[in-house]
């Protein structure tokens, strides 16, 4: 196992890990929010309004009369700046290059992100088309080519980055910080997915559904995406089913309470918060253990401590 040992051969001073989380964090939330406080500006000068149009999800940019699509790919634009700052100074302020951030191999592995995005994907397809199939009348099916193409266009070439970010702050620097700190896979796998979960706290579904009902499919993916990244010594397994699971939601179906506020194929009218909380359970045991098939798992890894022993740089 390398990817957690690669961070013993750099600068590994724990108020490092604080200041760039914060520098990358107020880049996202300052420079990300321009475009969307311009928009909030020019409705204030039309209008002299300057309250929230929806206060019940923040995400809903059509209530700011543009165009979903248009504010879909504004919410996704802080990620990006996100990804490349961190890109920038991660080498600059810890002597590790990206790779060591992001995988133990030599080179990305993108059969793994391919593979586990496919898996990912006919799971979640399954579970859509199931709810749909019980209960049509709770749904609006809507065909449009004008949205659904610039939509598709979006979430393939967008979405990838913003849940690559994540993945490599969370599952990637956050996890080597906590190995380094801990010598613990079981920190590694517990404690970024806890900052993970508590990181989505704000999102729409926690308001509408409440905090302990939504907040645990936030942590069931924290959890998950770190178990396949310390089983696989990689992030690209996670990154490759994250960066699916928001695809094909974004596609496919969205609710008023979603994050995601899209025009999708879907528009889900009443939500069962704990139906849904069930399935991603069955999702995600399918997900591991289909991948741990593939790729032969050892279990006994997650009790391995993490040594600086193994580091190449």
């Amino acid at each position: 196992m390398k990817h957690l040992e690669q961070a013993f051969g750099s600068d590994n001073k724990w108020w490092k890990y604080i200041l760039l989380f914060i520098i990358v964090f107020i880049a996202m939330n300052f420079i990300g929010a321009i475009p969307i406080g311009i928009v909030v500006a020019i409705k204030a000068l039309k209008t002299g309004d300057v309250s929230m149009p929806n206060p019940d999800n923040y995400a809903d940019f059509s209530a700011f009369g543009i165009d979903p699509n248009f504010g879909f790919a504004l919410m996704l634009s802080p990620f990006i700046i996100g990804l490349v700052l961190f890109w920038l100074i991660i080498k600059p302020m810890h002597k590790r290059k990206m790779l060591q951030v992001v995988t133990g191999a030599s080179h990305f592995r993108w059969n793994r992100v391919f593979f586990s995005a496919f898996i990912w994907t006919l799971a979640i397809g399954i579970y859509i088309l199931a709810i749909y199939l019980s209960n049509p009348d709770n749904f609006t099916v809507t065909i449009n080519v004008y949205t659904l193409v610039p939509l598709f266009l979006i979430s393939i070439f967008l979405i990838p980055l913003q849940a690559g970010f994540e993945e490599v702050l969370m599952r990637g620097y956050i996890a080597q910080g906590i190995g380094v700190l801990t010598r613990s896979r079981w920190m590694v796998l517990i404690i970024p997915a806890l900052i993970f979960a508590l990181l989505h706290s704000f999102n729409p579904e926690v308001k509408a559904y409440g905090f302990w009902i939504a907040m645990p499919q936030y942590l069931i993916f924290g959890l998950v995406f770190g178990l396949v990244s310390i089983l696989d010594d990689g992030i690209e397994t996670a990154i490759g089913a994250h960066a699916a699971n928001n695809v094909i939601l974004s596609i496919f179906l969205t609710s008023s309470a979603s994050a995601f506020q899209t025009p999708s194929l879907l528009i889900q009218h009443r939500v069962n918060p704990v139906t849904d909380l069930l399935f991603l359970a069955v999702i995600s045991l399918v997900f591991v253990f289909a991948l741990k098939a593939k790729y032969k798992w050892n279990w006994s890894v997650l009790n391995k401590r993490v040594e600086a022993t193994a580091v190449k740089n």
